[in-house]
């Protein structure tokens, strides 16, 4: 494919065939350094990526790094925040890997992020959450803390609906809710006003008469539930893991996130053979059938929230939504040492098209510092070259993570809340991990 303003190095594409990927030994990797801090945590990545590529394959094997370009970057260069030429790039060399991108204010694209998303139809955000022995924790036990999160991408609030109260769609959808559907407008509670009044009457509040209620539409498909499932059940499998659970808040959406819940137990057993334990919900893989004994069950977001924290062993892999995606995966990144060392990844396993991206922001105040912690790209390609079927590669970056830590030569993030360690640059981190593959 011909490309505007940027060209591909030499090197081989990968391809997905009957499902699987093939992968040259010479693969052509798009990749973004980022904005911000991006840029230092780029170039100390790149050094571990190639170095455990070089010792894992002694040179048989080696990456085409190809730059291209979104954000801040993009914009001083090309006026635009996410170049033709970067989607096609992606979605051309089906696999590659981003720093933390800057989010236009004031208009244009909501996210770069969620854009990219949404474009290559990535709708599996994989996070991984384990603990780095040494790493700072504000919990007693984070060692126990090991488990594989499946967050829908491309539906709930990323694919939401959304009018300002007070405008004329606003008003269209509340005006359409009172004639259509009287009983759930009751629900709402300044939908009228009547209601306006009487709230300014009791407290002598405010005096726009105006209904100012904000509207919002939450989408959830089923086939769009059942891909997210139907990925996290295979890698349960495929990983022998002991558990899928389905976190959700049916309780209160019953439609939305009480479908997800639903169209996961159904796919279960009608793809998978799971049968129900003790008269259900959960069930159970069961014995003569690939992943027999893999237990798949359910969990309200919020008691999942508090259940991470006191009983995190019974979590392995979890399938989400978007919205609980989001605050489970933070806030178990909290647990295990930050997300300054998250990382993630966006696929869709169907095309084979595979993100892997910092998960942390750009953090502007320490540009050009040589400061950051480059853990969460360094992990985001660790999970990329698994994905790639490069097991070797990964597992030298892992060792030298875990070895580099146990040094207690660490950046500032590390250093101020170890005792014993000696802070050093990020570039440094890099090649501390090196030297402890």
């Amino acid at each position: 494919m011909a490309f505007k303003d940027v060209t591909p190095p030499a090197g081989g594409r990968i391809a997905i065939r009957d499902g699987r990927l093939q992968v040259p030994e010479n693969p052509v990797i798009p990749f973004i350094r980022g904005d911000g801090t991006g840029p230092d945590i780029w170039r100390a990545s790149e050094r571990v990526f190639d170095a455990a590529v070089q010792k894992a394959y002694g040179g048989k094997r080696k990456i085409s790094w190809f730059e291209v370009f979104a954000g801040q970057a993009a914009f001083d260069k090309f006026k635009t925040w996410l170049p033709d030429d970067t989607v096609a790039a992606f979605n051309e060399c089906l696999v590659g890997i981003k720093g933390p991108l800057t989010t236009p204010v004031g208009g244009g694209i909501r996210s770069l992020n969620v854009a990219l998303r949404q474009m290559l139809d990535l709708y599996v955000c994989l996070r991984p959450v384990r603990h780095f022995a040494g790493v700072p924790s504000p919990v007693k036990r984070p060692e126990k803390v090991n488990m594989v999160i499946f967050r829908e991408n491309t539906e709930d609030i990323y694919a939401g609906i959304e009018y300002a109260g007070g405008t004329p769609e606003a008003k269209k959808i509340l005006d359409f809710l009172a004639r259509e559907f009287p009983k759930s407008f009751e629900k709402i509670r300044f939908g009228n006003a009547e209601r306006i009044a009487g709230w300014r009457e009791r407290v002598g509040h405010g005096t726009d008469e105006t209904l100012q209620v904000g509207i919002g539409i939450k989408p959830v498909s089923k086939q769009g539930s059942q891909r997210l499932i139907y990925s996290a059940i295979e890698y349960a499998i495929r990983e022998k893991s002991k558990s899928v659970t389905l976190v959700h808040k049916g309780n209160i959406m019953k439609f939305t996130e009480g479908g997800f819940r639903d169209w996961g137990y159904q796919l279960a057993k009608e793809v998978f053979g799971a049968v129900e334990i003790d008269g259900g919900p959960w069930c159970r893989i069961p014995e003569g059938k690939p992943g027999a004994g893999l237990v798949i069950k359910d969990a309200i977001a919020d008691i999942t929230l508090q259940q991470v924290l006191t009983r995190p062993e019974e979590f392995d892999v979890i399938a989400t939504l978007n919205l609980n995606g989001d605050y489970l995966s933070d806030a178990l990144a909290a647990q295990v040492g930050g997300i300054g060392i998250a990382p993630g990844g966006n696929i869709n396993y169907v095309t084979g098209h595979a993100v892997f991206e910092a998960t942390h922001g750009t953090a502007p105040k320490y540009a050009d510092q040589d400061r950051v912690n480059p853990g969460s790209v360094v992990l985001s390609g660790e999970m990329m070259f698994r994905y790639m079927g490069w097991i070797e590669a990964a597992d030298l970056i892992l060792k030298g993570l875990e070895g580099a830590i146990a040094s207690k030569r660490v950046t500032y993030d590390f250093a101020r809340l170890m005792e014993g360690a000696k802070e050093i640059k990020c570039s440094e981190f890099g090649d501390n991990i090196v030297a402890h593959m």
